[in-house]
């Protein structure tokens, strides 16, 4: 049975920390391209200390898996790294918001340690609050309930700040005298949200005593045999990175789309308002349809609205009929694809303790944050040399933008995603075996081993 109080509130906390993520993966590199105004001499050193600080922080996440999986306590092993992780990346999100008046290598060597300081204490909140559940239910459905909420909150405090942050940030200006300071008080209020339901998740889930067979310490030295032998995670983890790297070179483009593209910024607000509440009527009926379809059915379905999606959006006229409709089909296919594979590397915990005789919820989903990472500093790094190749950076004007570099962008955002998605999804078709039948088996034998309590 899931609990109704673990239910709302390990959901409830994920919507300040996916407003906090979104803050910075989105829209760090607008801010400083477009607010603070930074020379194209050091946006490239930003744009390689983005790559660096993020594949660097993206390989100790397996690290900070063993760390948490290790932590034994009062408090348990998740709260503890779930509330260090929210303060601090809290912090630090503030001071990648906040203009010092640094130029040159001044700038570069501050950016660079706050950002790798940034990652770093994401990741300890990330790889906790997420490894926490698989922990409060062994029933897939369970699961994806759990899941499917958590999504809901987490992409509501995603759509909030991709449709407020326009239409805040201008309100702002107009109060504090310049967009610098409007963009730090932004940031201030998404990081006072994020404590706020980080202290929901930390004070409000009861987690189920004595389910598991208590574990042994594991070892740094494990960490190659736990990953790649467990051939499932392996492939889910390929799949999903594939996929991140697709859907967070699009969504980085959106605002330089409607800028430069559209010539309306202000729409970029209104098309971000109805593809967050498309997003949350697809988690909505995600239930329903898991019902009625298994997960494969649902994964095929979901990445062929994608592909549709991107198809008619590179071919849109700009007028937001077509734009809108293309969006809509891009987006519900994205959120169902989300829940799968939050899903599907759930269950490789199980696989892998059936396989390999060890249970390592936190090691597994370090690799959830890993993922993110690579995709975000692959996407991010996209995003950043397509807007001075294109010519974007040093435009003073959308009419500045000429169309040779309209159409550089519109390659980079639209053209060359939905062919990364495409081969994660074949990886997934072909690879992944880990069905109902399979899964019911792994838990009937683990019972019988006595490694899970009845």
């Amino acid at each position: 049975m899931i609990s109704k109080r673990n239910y709302y509130t390990f959901g409830l906390g994920t919507i300040g920390r996916d407003m906090l993520y979104s803050l910075v993966s989105m829209y760090l590199i607008y801010y400083l391209t477009d607010v603070i105004n930074l020379p194209n001499s050091s946006l490239w050193w930003v744009a390689a200390i983005m790559l660096f600080a993020r594949v660097f922080d993206a390989l100790n996440d397996p690290v900070m898996g063993v760390i948490v999986d290790n932590t034994k306590g009062k408090y348990g092993k998740f709260k503890p790294w779930i509330t260090i992780g929210a303060f601090f990346s809290g912090v630090f999100t503030i001071l990648l918001f906040t203009d010092f008046k640094l130029t040159g290598s001044g700038f570069v060597v501050m950016f660079f340690f706050i950002y790798i300081s940034w990652g770093i204490s994401f990741t300890a909140n990330d790889i906790a609050y997420w490894s926490m559940l698989p922990s409060l239910t062994l029933e897939q459905k369970g699961r994806e309930k759990i899941g499917a909420f958590a999504r809901i909150c987490a992409n509501i405090g995603l759509f909030t700040v991709v449709a407020g942050i326009v239409p805040i940030t201008n309100a702002l200006e107009s109060k504090t005298g310049s967009m610098t300071s409007a963009y730090m008080v932004f940031a201030i209020v998404v990081v006072v949200i994020l404590w706020v339901g980080q202290s929901i998740t930390v004070f409000g889930v009861k987690e189920p005593k004595n389910l598991f067979l208590e574990q042994p310490s594991t070892k740094l030295s494990e960490l190659y045999h736990i990953i790649v032998k467990n051939d499932q995670l392996l492939y889910v983890v390929i799949s999903m990175a594939l996929f991140m790297i697709g859907y967070v070179t699009t969504t980085s483009f959106g605002l330089y789309y409607f800028k430069y593209a559209f010539k309306d910024e202000g729409m970029y607000s209104i098309f971000a308002l109805v593809l967050g509440v498309s997003q949350l009527t697809a988690l909505l009926l995600f239930p329903l349809f898991s019902k009625k379809y298994d997960r494969k059915t649902l994964y095929t379905g979901a990445t062929a609205f994608v592909m549709v999606g991107y198809i008619l959006f590179f071919f849109s006229p700009m007028n937001m009929a077509y734009i809108g409709v293309a969006g809509i089909l891009l987006f519900l296919g994205q959120a169902f694809i989300q829940l799968l594979m939050l899903m599907f590397l759930a269950d490789t915990i199980e696989y892998g303790q059936w396989k390999l005789g060890k249970r390592n919820e936190s090691i597994t989903f370090s690799l959830q944050p890993f993922i993110n990472k690579i995709g975000g500093a692959i996407g991010s790094g996209i995003v950043s040399i397509t807007v001075i190749v294109s010519g974007i950076s040093s435009a003073e004007t959308p009419d500045d933008v000429t169309s040779k570099g309209l159409l550089i962008m519109k390659t980079a955002m639209l053209l060359i995603p939905p062919f990364i998605i495409l081969i994660s999804y074949l990886i997934y078709r072909y690879k992944y075996i880990i069905d109902a039948k399979l899964y019911n088996r792994i838990i009937s034998d683990l019972k019988e081993r006595g490694d899970i309590k009845a």
